[in-house]
């Protein structure tokens, strides 16, 4: 198998930028076409992406050309996220056999990660609500898309950014989304009781987050009532327990260097790698440029790397399919093949 990527940019979203990605992939990987092609580009060809894949179809000499449109794109040499672009990773693959249990690589346009694909198979990628997705150079009606890679086996690393605020504390009352009292205190007084002092009096609230678990994706905080009671985005349970986070820098490029370096201990040195990414995450998060990709660049150098920002990451996690927020997951591929 032979691999590469390639990110372009333009003024306007036409169809020569994926040709023009999906064609310079193609000669730095050195072959004249692909087996298999993922595509993104970005939102603003979401009014009219169609004549953009048929051009990265023609360029590749295949059908089989799957993705979306995102907020933002990167390759490991960079990312882009305000200006039209087209990224494309491209496969050769003598070795056309997908394992049935290996993850499906999925994309999606909805809000939510649809009922369908909670459990179904194990399944890996992000959504973009009110983007578009396509497979087999067409675009998807129902707003999804998916591809399995042949002849590849993919590890997971995935970083929440969430740094835990104190222990775990019970659930006292709620109703419906609201959370009224935590552990023997109104809502937001345990909020407050947990932060740092200096975010004490004006708390960060698109950055605090409830968890049921470490690991689990968060809770926003979508209101602070006159009460003390908080508003969620999901509803919690009496005598539930229940965690304070909050997503800071610092904690998000930790997670994601730890992850990295105990893969590099671990395992042979990927063939490629796809990232996942939060719109909310990424430059916009760490301020004029991208840690978590220069954390990739630095733990795998020369890796052919393709990845999108987008609004929701698809995660599979204890058996099921999970969507994050604010998150990034990273599916590092291993092939004896490239």
């Amino acid at each position: 198998m032979k691999v590469a990527s390639s990110l372009v940019t333009g003024s306007r979203p036409v169809a020569e930028l994926a040709h023009e990605a999906v064609s310079h992939a193609l000669s730095l990987a050195g072959v004249d076409r692909a087996d298999n092609v993922l595509l993104f580009l970005s939102r603003d060809y979401a009014r009219n992406p169609q004549p953009a894949v048929l051009a990265a179809a023609r360029a590749a000499g295949c059908l089989s050309v799957c993705g979306g449109t995102a907020s933002g794109l990167l390759t490991e040499r960079g990312w882009q996220l305000d200006q039209s672009a087209a990224a494309a990773m491209i496969f050769s693959a003598p070795d056309s056999s997908a394992a049935p249990d290996e993850l499906l690589i999925s994309f999606s346009s909805h809000a939510l990660l649809p009922f369908g694909w909670q459990t179904d198979k194990p399944r890996a990628g992000f959504l973009d609500s009110d983007g578009v997705t396509w497979s087999q150079s067409r675009l998807a009606e129902n707003g999804c898309a998916e591809i399995r890679l042949p002849g590849v086996s993919a590890c997971q690393t995935k970083s929440t950014g969430m740094r835990i605020l104190g222990e775990s504390q019970v659930v006292d009352q709620c109703r419906g989304y609201e959370l009224q009292q935590v552990g023997g205190h109104r809502a937001i007084d345990s909020l407050r009781r947990s932060l740092p002092p200096d975010l004490r009096e004006h708390p960060p609230w698109h950055q605090i987050a409830v968890l049921r678990h470490a690991d689990e994706p968060g809770m926003a905080i979508l209101t602070a009532n006159a009460d003390g009671s908080l508003m969620l985005s999901d509803t919690l349970a009496p005598g539930e327990s229940m965690l304070w986070a909050i997503r800071q820098p610092l904690a998000a490029e930790q997670q994601i260097r730890a992850a990295f370096a105990n893969h590099r201990e671990h395992h042979v040195p990927p063939a490629f790698a796809l990232m996942f990414s939060c719109i909310g995450r990424g430059p916009l998060f760490y301020g004029n440029d991208d840690r978590d990709l220069q954390a990739f660049r630095e733990h795998f150098p020369d890796t052919p790397l393709l990845g999108a920002y987008g609004t929701g990451q698809i995660i599979h996690r204890d058996g099921n399919n999970r969507l994050y927020h604010n998150a990034i997951l990273t599916l590092l591929y291993e092939s004896s093949h490239v």
